[in-house]
Parts: structure tokens; sequence; C-alpha cells
């Protein structure tokens, strides 16, 4: 019996030592096996990073565009808010100012807004609106002898001759000083204008001891309204422009009493910048 154990024994232990060689070969495949799967997921992972961060640096780039585009989009905004019309042939308006515009000329007279028949006309007639405001003449004399025109951006208020001056004289009259401190106000309240004061006569000749002829005259009467404006009421000279134009210019011929007396004028030529101008056609941009 004991004979035949010993071989039994030795098999088991052979027997088992074959399991686990088989057991250790089977592992070690499988943890290379394993490895390879790690090393390739490793792979993958870092592949998949690198996608990763190249669909955030697009989304970056993305967001970058769509800011960029915000942006864009805003100052697309405002310059359509600031987009130009024409207004004849050398003045333009942008948006926000036409619709200031058509606020004024909702306060206008129909009868007014009739003869408007071009963005230029309307807008002549706002402006002329509220610059009329800002000058109201209702309270001085002859009040009606003050024509306030706008052409070209270009402001012309005519003033009659027997509103301001004597006949045949350039000595302003004390009458006139309520109009000149309203004009004074109106100027100096836009700082960029520059306003030209042009003196006009009748075709009738003079010559005395103090005035040449009507060239002289002109100017003379330009002259003193300037220093008032610049002495009494504090208008930069800088900004003041004194001009004659004798009897050149006339309204009407000079063929009666009257057309004569409404030849004589001092116009008063406001040259404002653009966006200055533009300010006229809102209330805030009238002197009360």
């Amino acid at each position: 019996m004991k004979k035949l154990m010993i071989p039994v024994a030795i098999l088991a232990m052979m027997t088992t030592s074959c399991v686990s060689k088989k057991k250790y070969v089977e592992l070690e495949e499988r943890h290379t096996n394993t490895k390879g799967t790690l090393q390739k997921t490793t792979l993958e992972k870092e592949a998949l990073e690198a996608k990763f961060a190249k669909i955030e640096e697009r989304v970056v780039s993305y967001n970058d565009k769509i800011n960029s585009l915000k942006s864009d989009n805003v100052s697309l905004q405002r310059e359509n808010e600031v987009k130009l019309d024409m207004v004849g042939n050398t003045a333009v308006i942008s948006k926000r100012t036409k619709e200031k515009m058509l606020e004024t000329l909702a306060k206008v007279d129909p009868a007014i807004l009739a003869n408007a028949t071009t963005l230029k006309d309307s807008l002549n007639i706002a402006v002329s609106y509220n610059l009329k405001k800002s000058i109201d003449t209702s309270d001085l004399e002859n009040s009606d002898d003050i024509e306030i025109n706008i052409d070209q951006t270009v402001v012309m208020i005519s003033v009659s001759d027997k509103l301001l001056f004597n006949t045949a004289s350039y000595s302003v009259k004390r009458g006139a000083y309520p109009l000149l401190e309203k004009l004074a106000k109106v100027i100096k309240s836009e700082p960029s204008m520059d306003v030209m004061i042009e003196g006009h006569t009748d075709s009738r000749t003079i010559n005395n001891a103090v005035v040449q002829d009507n060239w002289d005259l002109s100017v003379k009467r330009a002259t003193s309204i300037i220093r008032l404006l610049e002495d009494k009421y504090k208008v930069e000279g800088k900004r003041l422009i004194a001009a004659g134009r004798g009897s050149t210019m006339p309204l009407v011929e000079n063929t009666s009493n009257k057309n004569r007396a409404r030849n004589r004028r001092t116009r008063i030529v406001i040259l404002p910048n653009l966006d200055k101008f533009f300010s006229l056609l809102t209330d805030e941009g009238v002197i009360e």
C-alpha cells in the first residue's frame, strides 16, 4: 500500500503544478491584454482630450465671433441711428434728426407744411419754427419786419431798415436793442456758429460828410451792429463778419417808396456747424 501512495502523491503534485502554471499563463495574458487595453484607452483618451481642446478653441473662437458680431450689431444699430439722408446737394441728416424734425413738424401750421415738397423744405420749416421760437419777436416793435428763412442749413434773419436805423444813418436805434439781445443769446448758445451781418440799401444815391455812398452805408450799418453784439452783448468778435451789399441785391425793383423800404434791410446770416445746426431742430436746442 505504501508503495502505491507515493506515485499518487507525486501525480497530485504534478497535477496541481500544471493547473497553477496554466492559470499563471492565463493571468499573464489577461494582464498583457489589460495593459494593452489601458494603453489603447490612454491613447484614445489623449486623442479625445486633443479633440476636446480643439473644440474648446473653436468654442472660444465662436464666442469671440459672436461677441464681435454683437459689437458689430450695436455699431450697425448706432450707424443706422445716424444713417444720413441728403438735404439738397450739400447737407445730410441722421435718422434721429429726422425723427426730431417730424416731432417739430407736428407742431407747425398745416398751411405752412403744405408748401414742403422735399426733405430740404421740411428741414427748413422745422429749423425756422424753433429758431423763431428762440428769437420771439412778438413783444418787439415792428416785429412783422423780421423774417427768418433757412436755405441749405444757412439761417438768414432779415430785419427791416426802419427797425434798426433812421434814414441814411448807421447809428442803431435803441428800440432794436431787445432784438439784438435775443440774437446774441442764440449766437452764444452755439459756440461753433459764425455770424455775418450784411447791410443792404435801396438804389438812391447818398453822399455826405460821413457816408460816401451806398456801399459805405451798408458796411457802416453792419459794423455798427457788430460792435453792439461784441461790446454790449459779449459775443466773441472772431465769430462775427461785417459785410455790405450796397444796393446790388434788391428784393424787389426800386420803383416805389414801398419797394425801396423793403430793399433797405440788414440780413443776419448764421453759418452753423452742421451738428449744432441740427440741434435747432429740437426744443432743447433753442433759447427760451
